[in-house]
């Protein structure tokens, strides 16, 4: 990484033409994203009936991704970004007007969506590389921060959107919606984005893609240093994920009544955009790295008293401040560019993704069978404790010389 020459800010960040393409056609296409699963589940479940499967096709297109982040990761430094994030993009419309106007088979649908979400990891590598490489030093870490941000503006929206979307427009109509979404986002891709080269050292890497993906997978994760901050990076968030998927059970066992759930579920990413905004804008670099664990730590605490009875209003305070926890992600984002070999990349940030949304998706799974043995309160609170334990047992590596 380039040494940053001078301050970074928010509006020096933005300043950058080809991050502030990727910037808003990342929150498109997350948007999108949420739209078509909302509406994808929806319209399984009024086929089928059944509670499990509208529950796979909400969540269908995560597991997958750990398939291309494993065999398809070299793509990401070998491919030029512009035509390979436009690719995914167009890819992800096309998938969306299959399911609104074909009408196929669920389980046709449900392998189409894993399909394509296979790729997902070589497009998100190919987007953070090239934020790497446009953004020095600590612009980069801010450039984290403001997608970290849009996404869950991106992500909330998408809910709210697509239950209004699909209630109006019904199900398939919605996907339409999707499909136009992504649409947009591939053509501002194709047409905005500087058609910028692969990663320079990747044309010194021959062979197969599989081989090549496979091998440097191992190299990276046979690195202690980037091992501990894939590490980092993703357990914690998988345990948050986890116990944000029992919110809305939390809700109804103690009695708080029917739209509290949703309530609850806005505090998590209300905390977390406020606990970005306020890391990246008012601590120093340094203050950030130090402050790694304490915020790893503040992210799980928080969930330890929703084991017992709290009333609504502590337990949506106790989740904001959850939320801000996850700044500590801001204090890892260089030294994670930093450890990583620079043909290796793109392939990093795409296992990287492939990690925190493969366990994103396990994390419900593991913490909802929790919930069915010792109930609902006590598995959040377990999701915290464990947090609180990765954080512990990773300070010696994730806290920086003095």
């Amino acid at each position: 990484m380039t040494k940053d020459p001078g301050r970074a800010t928010y509006r020096r960040v933005l300043a950058e033409p080809r991050f502030r393409v990727l910037f808003a056609t990342r929150s498109l296409a997350i948007a999108a994203d949420t739209l078509r699963m909302v509406a994808l589940s929806v319209l399984v479940y009024a086929r089928t009936g059944s509670p499990m499967l509208a529950a796979v096709a909400f969540g269908i297109g995560f597991l997958p991704q750990v398939v291309g982040g494993a065999l398809l990761g070299a793509l990401a430094d070998r491919l030029r970004p512009r035509p390979l994030v436009a690719g995914v993009y167009a890819l992800e419309a096309v998938v969306a007007a299959v399911l609104a106007l074909a009408d196929p088979p669920v389980a046709a649908a449900l392998v189409l969506v894993a399909v394509v979400a296979c790729v997902t990891p070589v497009m998100s590598g190919a987007v953070y590389r090239v934020a790497a490489e446009v953004l020095p030093g600590e612009q980069y870490v801010l450039g984290r921060s403001l997608m970290m941000i849009a996404a869950s503006v991106a992500q909330l929206l998408g809910l709210a959107f697509g239950g209004v979307a699909v209630a109006a427009l019904g199900p398939q109509r919605a996907l339409l919606v999707a499909c136009g979404v992504y649409a947009v986002a591939a053509v501002l891709v194709r047409v905005t984005l500087g058609d910028l080269p692969p990663s320079p050292a990747a044309g010194e890497r021959r062979g197969a893609v599989l081989g090549a993906s496979w091998a440097a997978n191992r190299r990276l994760l046979g690195d202690r240093a980037v091992r501990v901050m894939l590490l980092a990076q993703c357990l914690p968030v998988a345990f948050a994920a986890g116990a944000e998927s029992l919110l809305i059970p939390y809700a109804q066992v103690r009695g708080h009544g029917e739209g509290t759930g949703a309530f609850l579920l806005a505090c998590l990413p209300v905390g977390m955009m406020a606990g970005n905004v306020v890391a990246g804008r008012m601590l120093a670099a340094a203050t950030r790295e130090r402050l790694v664990v304490p915020l790893m730590v503040l992210l799980g605490l928080p969930l330890l008293p929703l084991a017992a009875d709290v009333p609504l209003a502590a337990a949506a305070a106790l989740l904001l401040v959850t939320g801000t926890g996850y700044a500590y992600e801001l204090g890892i984002q260089r030294r994670f560019v930093d450890a990583v070999p620079e043909s290796a990349r793109g392939q990093a940030f795409g296992l990287l993704s492939t990690g925190m949304m493969t366990l994103q998706g396990l994390g419900p799974v593991l913490f909802g069978a929790v919930a069915e043995v010792a109930g609902v309160g006590a598995a959040i609170a377990s999701a915290g404790a464990v947090t609180v334990a990765v954080a512990l047992c990773l300070r010696a590596p994730l806290t920086p010389l003095r």
